[in-house]
């Protein structure tokens, strides 16, 4: 099994998800655990802590039973803050999947990607300029051959 490291940063999505619960999970393209976090965070919310707690809350009051009143909330949310970083911590795996499907880790194909003539980098094959430095390619410098020109069959 070949492993590659996330290019996401764990704090920032540690950070995010302590901001927005759910917001964490999106900047890591997880968007069905963004909404799963979001969703319980509502429910919890609103089963259970009570609305005067938030009251309590809102008028400036930050007493000990205020504050305790609405725990659930904040569990759900440092949940979700722990999960986020977990998650953006965990090398990416052969196999392992994003939510829309694909393949997180470059499949031997993209490994095998031509590399721009001027920075090196691998070039998407389906631009005909380097999206790395925007260098204009020519024909067949990304690998593929042209089809405008005619095959050269001999003299006529």
């Amino acid at each position: 099994m070949s492993q590659s490291t996330s290019r996401k940063r764990p704090w920032l999505a540690a950070l995010l998800a302590a901001l927005v619960t759910g917001l964490g999970h999106l900047y890591l393209w997880r968007l069905r655990r963004a909404l799963g976090w979001l969703a319980a965070s509502v429910l919890v919310t609103f089963l259970l802590v009570d609305q005067a707690a938030f009251e309590t809350l809102a008028g400036g009051n930050l007493g000990t039973d205020a504050v305790l009143a609405v725990w659930p909330m904040y569990a759900v949310v440092a949940l979700s803050v722990v999960d986020a970083y977990l998650i953006a911590r965990r090398p990416a795996t052969d196999g392992e999947s994003s939510t829309d499907g694909e393949s997180t880790v470059p499949s031997a194909d993209e490994d095998d990607a031509p590399a721009c003539p001027h920075c090196g980098k691998d070039l998407d094959p389906d631009l005909e300029f380097c999206h790395w430095c925007t260098t204009p390619l020519e024909a067949g410098e990304d690998g593929e051959e042209s089809t405008d020109a005619a095959p050269n069959d001999g003299p006529r």
